[in-house]
């Protein structure tokens, strides 16, 4: 009996391989949504594992989680200072790092931080060592970049060049599987400066100064007192005080554009008293009731927003989900199609032979054995064309979990489970039930009708 399907098999070739392909992509299309969504969900979540709880000005929680955590370029208010030096001194805080972001180096983020969130949230160095001054830069494992290296901000990923702003690398991170891995990272305060925002403005100052846009030329300014390129004009004319020699006129101008010091040491204590504002603070809270604590009190002050990464991305999910359903009903509904098309083929199919299955009849083969042959053949087609669609799925969500862990700068897992397993036994067993119809009608076939047909 198998040779004889084989052999038939063999007769209609182009046929048989139309059918597989068919059946091959409506199972792929299937099981490739169904492992991306799932590697998405996994893999983001992994992503946001060290990183405990996020601080920043009110707004979109959506935006700040993405922009923090997942490095999204956005323009984000400043959250002061002052917040930034009560988390240091709250014994509920282990620790309370200020990210600043908005400039870049060929596409890659350049992120101000401090040493202690790499630290904590580094598995350790691949090579060299941390930042110790204003002008060094630790760079994520997948930047391409190693120690000794230099490098020269933009203002926004198109933006202008810092001017006579250089970075010297001097470590790169062991991979942490997050989109840290695709930045650099620098010392807050080297930030500040570039940016003109010296530490020792308070918050209104701040909000005055603006946010650290990638969209816009610089902190914005609101006041001529208030403008340091303005002060240094005026200290530089002449106040009445007597003249500036040239090194103070020249550190005057420094301060006034956004002075860079890249020799000048980083503070070992850093209790963040006189701050400028900060675009998000991470926090790692002492313990999981601190964390609840800190959250309710930082959203009930009107100037502050505190967020869950993995509480936010749950809502991210769920959205997630709806499309996964769309898209599960779309692959659902193309697999319908494929199944009915390949029903009238095959019914189409058999009555073409039945000669030939008169003559097997007349020739003494039982109705047993015609049944088998005619369901042997398409449940055999059924199943070579869903094992190619499971391996065509899995390559596929392979495929477009490694771009975008390329982009993104995080893996994205695609597993096989056992409720993947369990659909496509589904999907063999109904293949089953419909090459069993065209059998049926082979059976019930009468020899002599055949024939005279």
């Amino acid at each position: 009996m198998l040779r004889f399907i084989l052999a038939d098999l063999g007769r209609m070739k182009a046929g048989a391989l139309v059918i597989v392909a068919l059946v091959a992509l409506a199972a792929a299309l299937g099981v490739a949504v169904t492992l991306q969504e799932r590697a998405l969900r996994l893999g983001s979540a992994r992503a946001a594992d060290k990183f405990e709880l996020v601080i920043g000005a009110p707004g979109s929680e959506t935006q700040l989680v993405l922009s923090t955590v997942f490095l999204q370029p956005a323009a984000l208010p400043l959250v002061g200072g002052d917040v930034l030096a009560a988390l240091h001194d709250d014994p509920r805080v282990a620790w309370a790092a200020p990210v600043g972001f908005g400039d870049f180096h060929h596409g890659t983020p350049v992120i101000g931080t401090t040493a202690r969130l790499i630290s904590e949230t580094a598995p350790g160095m691949a090579q060299g060592r941390m930042f110790a001054t204003e002008g060094e830069a630790v760079a994520g494992a997948l930047t391409g970049l190693a120690p000794g290296d230099e490098i020269t901000p933009t203002h926004g990923e198109l933006g202008h060049d810092h001017e006579n702003v250089r970075y010297r690398i001097t470590g790169r991170l062991a991979p942490t599987n997050t989109p840290w891995d695709r930045a650099i990272m620098v010392p807050i305060q080297s930030v500040w400066r570039v940016h003109g925002m010296a530490a020792g403005h308070d918050h209104a100052e701040d909000e005055a100064h603006g946010s650290l846009d990638p969209d816009t030329e610089g902190p914005r300014q609101s006041a001529d007192h208030d403008n340091p390129e303005s002060a240094a004009q005026h200290l530089v004319e002449g106040d009445g005080h007597g003249d500036l020699d040239s090194a103070e006129q020249e550190h005057v101008e420094d301060e006034a554009h956004g002075s860079f010091h890249p020799d000048a040491p980083l503070p070992e204590e850093e209790g963040w008293h006189g701050a400028p504002g900060v675009p998000a603070i991470l926090v790692k809270p002492a313990t999981i009731a601190d964390a609840y604590k800190l959250r309710q009190d930082y959203r009930a002050q009107e100037d502050t927003m505190a967020v869950f990464p993995a509480e936010v991305l749950t809502g991210l999910y769920a959205t997630l989900g709806d499309a996964r359903q769309v898209l599960a009903a779309v692959a659902a509904a193309a697999q319908a199609l494929v199944a009915v098309a390949l029903l009238l083929v095959t019914l189409t199919h058999v009555g073409q032979r039945r000669r030939q299955i008169g003559a097997l009849r007349a020739l003494g083969a039982p109705r047993g054995a015609i049944f088998a042959m005619v369901w042997g053949e398409l449940f055999a087609l059924a199943a070579a064309g869903i094992a190619l669609g499971l391996g065509a799925g899995v390559l596929a969500a392979r495929l477009l979990s490694a771009a975008i862990a390329q982009r993104q700068g995080f893996e994205l897992p695609v597993t096989l489970t056992a409720g993947d397993l369990a659909g496509l036994a589904l999907l063999l067993a109904l293949a089953a039930l419909l090459s069993a119809l065209p059998a049926w009608l082979a059976y019930r076939q009468p020899a002599v009708a055949s024939l005279r047909g």
